[in-house]
């Protein structure tokens, strides 16, 4: 049988259409009409009026951080439960991140645990700048209680909603809460681009910074000027075309995604499983599903990662925290304890959008023999 992938991309006609057209019409370098195209469907999808291509999710977090003056000697609260890009965006600037837990009602970041961390700065005279917020496995953040946390330590948001296109918080779409928000376009996210990042944004002359920035901030005279460092970091034509083809389909993606978490949950209703809980305010996107073993479980996470790697089905752990990852040992954290339960106990099952009911059938029967 062949091997059962976590996330792998899917892929359809549309995507060859629109990068042949870009293929025959010679648009192949980083500027082009399906780049413009591209960035527009995403302002859309995010509720924003802006939006900036760029070549990785955390080129467009570094670019962010960087377009606000964060560098050397300032302090950026990030959440801890996530992948480590988003610390090593901040670390790119010579800034220093400060890990915040996750809460239980979301697995998200716990803005009780930032209003702890913010005073706790105040008190050293060393003030935390910016948060860096994870919308995580395809949830958003509480961001009503967070930016009330940012609002009264007078904190700049910016989003990685790197696993979140489409998700909603209320009424409101993921990637348009904060300045600005960094959505992935990854081989393993819910729309690929192969590789690829979008920066979104309501403020025009932060746009406006972040395009400069990313194009060698090279001044828009004739010859070759440059007055400050800046980045290769735009999103090329061809990439954003393949992209045009995938969000085409974003709402079927979510769609065949939710309907993988909701054959799991039927599947395991009897085992000692817990799913990522889902807040009454919150749709997610079902990038991912995630699943801890309740305590006394006879198998541990562990048992079942590797009985289905035996039968050639991937799966992960959930994210290690930032705040145990060797490079950041010496970060100052400000822990609930729950990343760290949920890493002991979680982890990621299939749930691509082109995962086939008897893969998934497999899976179930191998977590179900175990427990």
């Amino acid at each position: 049988m062949p091997r059962v992938f976590l996330s792998p991309p899917d892929v359809g006609s549309l995507e060859r259409d629109y990068v042949n057209a870009a293929i025959d019409s010679n648009w192949v370098a980083p500027i082009g009409p399906d780049l413009d195209a591209f960035e527009a469907d995403l302002a859309a999808l995010s509720g924003r009026r802006y939006a900036v291509g760029v070549s990785t999710g955390t080129a467009g977090i570094h670019l962010c951080l960087h377009a606000l003056g964060i560098g050397n000697g300032d302090r950026v609260a990030v959440s801890s439960f996530t992948f480590a890009a988003t610390a090593n965006a901040v670390a790119y600037t010579g800034a220093t991140p400060v890990f915040i837990d996750s809460d239980a009602a979301t697995w998200n970041i716990d803005a009780d645990a930032l209003a702890e961390a913010c005073e706790e700065g105040l008190r050293q005279q060393r003030p935390i700048r910016a948060l860096v917020a994870v919308d995580l496995y395809g949830q958003c953040c509480d961001y009503e209680r967070l930016q009330a946390v940012c609002d009264r330590f007078d904190l700049v948001v910016i989003g990685d909603s790197a696993e979140a296109l489409g998700a909603t918080n209320g009424q409101r779409k993921a990637g348009s809460f904060g300045l600005a928000a960094v959505f992935s376009f990854n081989g393993n996210k819910i729309i690929t681009t192969s590789g690829g990042g979008m920066i979104v944004t309501d403020d025009a002359a932060f746009a406006q910074r972040l395009r400069f920035l990313a194009t060698q901030a090279r001044e828009p005279v004739a010859h070759y000027e440059h007055t400050e460092i800046g980045f290769n970091y735009r999103l090329s034509n061809i990439l954003a075309a393949f992209g045009r083809g995938q969000v085409a389909t974003l709402s079927d993606r979510i769609a065949r995604r939710k309907a993988v978490n909701e054959r799991y949950r039927a599947g395991f209703a009897d085992l000692p499983i817990s799913f990522m809980p889902i807040p009454h305010w919150s749709s997610p996107n079902f990038w991912l599903t995630c699943i801890t073993l309740n305590k006394g479980a006879k198998a541990s996470r562990e048992d079942i990662r590797l009985a289905l790697e035996s039968h050639d089905i991937e799966s992960r752990p959930l994210w290690k925290p930032m705040h145990q990852q060797p490079i950041f040992k010496a970060a100052e954290s400000f822990l609930t304890g729950v990343s760290d339960d949920l890493f002991d106990r979680g982890m990621c099952l299939p749930s691509g959008s082109s995962l086939s009911e008897a893969d998934q059938a497999r899976t179930v029967e191998v977590v179900r023999n175990l427990l």
